[in-house]
């Protein structure tokens, strides 16, 4: 492989605002995994956000690309699954997976798709000092006979549009909006475009803290939801504090805490067999490794207000949810999953068009 623009190539970020500012390139944010694709005539790499290749995990996407995009070019953009007119961003998380074989069988059953938005290189030009308004008119061109699963991210300068985009798109299980100054050049790994992502609060129950890495105060508040049964099920942390509200929380938390675990819902959490009947702190998996999953527990007492982004398979937040709040007002039974939002429904296919 000879390109302009070699892997690895750290992608250019964004930075969280609260609203979509105005004049700027705006498009919707894919809820998947961002690649930078490299072709040279029959050489693909598919790099992800970290420089590792992704092209073990998508083989049925790697042939695509050798055959839809130009023969040499450098794309950044989105690696996604679609299911029933939706973006499933576990079916992604289930290819990163040791077995070939069991690649093998997820490429067949949900094969994935590339969504690009924004052209690095060219034949033998590199464009990462070519403002992006020029870019994205040479990444239409290049793409302009591209067909599925290849698409060309729909985007506008009209904010108006991106405002609507941002209330619909959800539907579809898209996280949100993104804007970019028409004139930025790429810069690699740094946050110099703008992000407004949905968010979404949930009342939950505080039962149990890990220890920060740095001494004994609060690292992550572990919380619960009750499922229908009325069983307490773990359901992510909140973890984003300041060394000072880290050691106010181990003073405000110790008349809940628990000599040991017994007797707490969570109890058997370090019995692998238990997490097969319920959703509990500590789960083995493979992104874990060998990391201290212990923790202390606390009487489920006390609820909380987070926000977060997105639910997991329904069943846990997806990322770490952020602390908003006490609600002493609200009772530890109340906290169930029967609080959170669902958004509208609205096909991934009317983003793209015939």
């Amino acid at each position: 492989m000879d390109l302009p623009v070699m892997p690895p190539v750290k992608p250019m970020l964004a930075k969280s605002v609260a609203k979509i500012p105005p004049g700027m390139h705006y498009e919707a944010k894919w809820d998947g995994f961002r690649a930078i694709v490299f072709r040279d005539g029959d050489e693909t790499e598919i790099g992800s956000r970290n420089g590792k290749s992704l092209v073990r995990y998508f083989p049925e996407l790697a042939a695509t690309l050798r055959e839809r995009l130009p023969e040499r070019c450098v794309m950044d953009g989105e690696i996604v699954i679609a299911r029933d007119g939706r973006l499933d961003f576990d079916a992604l998380t289930e290819r990163i997976h040791p077995a070939a074989s069991r690649v093998k069988t997820l490429a067949e059953r949900t094969p994935a798709s590339f969504v690009a938005f924004d052209l690095l290189a060219l034949a033998d030009e590199s464009l990462l000092e070519v403002p992006l308004g020029d870019r994205r008119a040479l990444l239409e061109r290049a793409l302009s006979g591209a067909t599925a699963p290849v698409y060309v991210a729909p985007a506008t300068t009209d904010i108006e549009v991106a405002q609507q985009w941002f209330e619909q798109y959800e539907g579809a299980g898209l996280d949100g909006v993104v804007a970019k100054p028409l004139t930025l050049l790429y810069r690699q790994d740094e946050r110099l475009m703008f992000k407004v992502k949905h968010e979404r609060t949930a009342d939950v129950v505080v039962a149990g803290y890990r220890v920060h890495k740095s001494g004994p105060v609060v690292g992550s508040l572990l919380l619960g939801l009750h499922d229908a049964k009325g069983t307490l099920q773990h359901v992510g942390v909140a973890a984003a504090f300041t060394m000072k509200r880290r050691e106010e929380l181990v003073a405000e938390l110790e008349p809940l805490r628990m000599e040991s675990a017994a007797g707490h819902p969570w109890a058997a959490w370090a019995e692998e067999s238990a997490h097969e009947a319920a959703r509990l702190p500590g789960a083995p998996s493979r992104w874990s490794g060998k990391k201290d999953l212990s923790w202390v527990p606390l009487r489920p007492e006390r609820v909380c207000e987070v926000a977060y982004d997105h639910m997991e398979n329904g069943q846990r937040f997806r990322h770490t949810a952020r602390f908003r709040r006490w609600r002493p007002d609200r009772t530890p039974e109340s906290c169930t999953y029967a609080q959170l939002e669902e958004p509208v429904g609205y096909d991934l296919a009317d983003i793209f068009g015939p």
